[in-house]
């Protein structure tokens, strides 16, 4: 031990060699670090905007025995455009997620005789939603499957794919001096394009409740048919946590009171007849033709300006939101609220769901489903 101290005191030591490889293994290190905080970041997004493998199984199989068994088909035309029934209108391109809203709805309603249910969804899934909704019953209420993708049925009240709500992900600090790792997180899902088609497949209707598909129903919804709007288009859930400046970064400067509250889809009772008097629709395709140089906020920017001053704010009692990206809701609040929505990245037919709010929604699951079984949805 003596010999090896002696030789190691003998040895000189370049102080500047040492700090430098110090710095190469350090840089090293954090490029390491950066890759894979990337990929996380990349595979998550790509595991919540893939469809899981279950539900893509499910999808195909009742496509395959929806021909198989064509015959089955049978149409209620007669309540689909019956003005004076209770009309819910979901946007949908996933069969088991619109099965749970219609579901959870039916379960909780108190008379299910004039409910009428219709699913707008795309040519890719259309024979698999008929063919779920055919052979699965509802109590007494009707479900009607449209593709919004067939021009044949509705000529210019179509688009040329399906969209469904627009979330965007909002981060702003929780007071002025809080460092930025402790921003709260707020998702704000607003109306697509296919909304704006709702006067003219609907022609008959006048009024209308949308439920966004990532919702859960845990109570009566009959009083919404019966609310006075004061001539508003739209009853929708304000969500004062996130104020218009909050949203600077999407809107741009524009004429919006900053400190007034933004709204969101997810529970919306729509005036069709209002709707048709403002000529809604028209308002927002010209305010996207306008913001077309903006790519991400043009959808947000255009509702909110299309939708100013006509937003009737519901009681919040109505919805509670986050269940989707907030893990520290409060459960006697999830247990009180009417409407639970799912917004956020972490929907509950996903593996990365968050587990305590999941049970909500998978009580809603038929689990004797033969399907459902057989493509492992019911894990």
């Amino acid at each position: 031990m003596e010999a090896v101290i002696a030789r190691a005191k003998s040895v000189s030591l370049d102080c500047n060699n040492v700090d430098k490889k110090l710095r190469q293994i350090f840089d090293l290190t954090e490029d390491e670090a950066n890759f894979h905080m990337k990929q996380s970041a990349f595979l998550y997004q790509l595991a919540v905007q893939t469809m899981p493998k279950s539900l893509h199984c499910l999808s195909m199989r009742l496509t395959v025995e929806y021909f198989r068994d064509h015959l089955f088909d049978k149409e209620l035309s007669e309540k689909y455009s019956d003005p004076t029934l209770q009309h819910f209108v979901i946007f949908s391109n996933n069969v088991i997620a619109s099965s749970v809203v219609i579901n959870s709805t039916v379960v909780h309603a108190r008379d299910t005789v004039n409910q009428v249910f219709h699913v707008l969804t795309d040519w890719q899934n259309y024979y698999a939603m008929k063919h779920w909704f055919l052979r699965n019953t509802f109590r007494d209420a009707v479900v009607q499957v449209l593709n919004i993708e067939d021009p044949d049925s509705y000529g210019k009240a179509t688009l040329s794919h399906l969209t469904l709500p627009v979330e965007f992900r909002v981060s702003f600090p929780s007071n002025d001096s809080a460092p930025a790792i402790h921003n709260r997180t707020q998702y704000v899902s607003i109306f697509s394009h296919s909304h704006y088609l709702l006067p003219e497949i609907f022609k008959n209707l006048e009024k209308v409740v949308v439920l966004d598909d990532d919702v859960v129903v845990q109570q009566d919804l009959s009083a919404l048919w019966s609310l006075n709007m004061g001539g508003k288009v739209t009853g929708a859930i304000e969500i004062c946590s996130v104020k218009m400046d909050q949203l600077q970064s999407y809107l741009g400067e524009h004429s919006f009171q900053k400190h007034s509250c933004s709204w969101m889809s997810g529970l919306n009772v729509i005036d069709l007849a209002r709707w048709r008097d403002l000529d809604i629709s028209e308002t927002y395709w010209k305010l996207v033709k306008e913001q077309v140089s903006m790519k991400e906020g043009s959808a947000l920017l255009a509702t909110l300006l299309t939708f100013q001053d006509q937003i009737y704010a519901l009681d919040r009692m109505w919805v509670l939101s986050g269940l989707g990206h907030d893990y520290g809701l409060d459960i006697e609040g999830i247990k009180k609220a009417a409407v639970l929505h799912y917004n956020g990245n972490m929907k509950p037919w996903l593996d990365l769901g968050i587990p305590k709010y999941k049970e909500y929604w998978k009580k809603f699951l038929n689990h004797e489903d033969q399907y459902l079984s057989e493509c492992n949805v019911n894990r």
